[in-house]
């Protein structure tokens, strides 16, 4: 099972990378970065410790950092995000997945004996 969600995570990564707009790739990213921390048991009511700095996401997305810092700005004054001192709170997780165009399923959750619940 593990090679499935390898190659649908790498697949959703191309389609992130090459097709979607820098507010969709930040969004997108940090809806994935949230379930993955709370499928571990690391965030809670829609907070987690965030350590990467906006040059981390900028590798990540292909973007430049002026990009991301524009990027996060729009998603803040949009009420989607708090972004402060290494912590990530998500606001309104339905609408920051809009955004990014975010579906959990690819990261088969379910087959790992997970459940994601964006309201925890």
């Amino acid at each position: 099972m593990g090679n499935i969600v390898t190659v649908s995570i790498q697949r959703e990564w191309t389609l992130n990378l090459g097709q979607r707009t820098a507010s969709e790739r930040i969004a997108h990213l940090l809806c994935e970065l949230f379930v993955r921390l709370q499928v571990a048991g690391l965030a809670q009511a829609g907070t987690c410790e965030f350590p990467l700095t906006q040059a981390d996401l900028a590798d990540a997305t292909g973007l430049s950092k002026v990009h991301v810092n524009r990027t996060l700005q729009e998603l803040r004054a949009e009420k989607l995000i708090i972004l402060r001192e290494r912590t990530l709170s998500i606001l309104d997780f339905e609408q920051l997945a809009n955004v990014g165009l975010f579906n959990a399923q690819y990261l088969h959750l379910e087959n790992e004996g997970h459940q994601f619940n964006a309201n925890e």
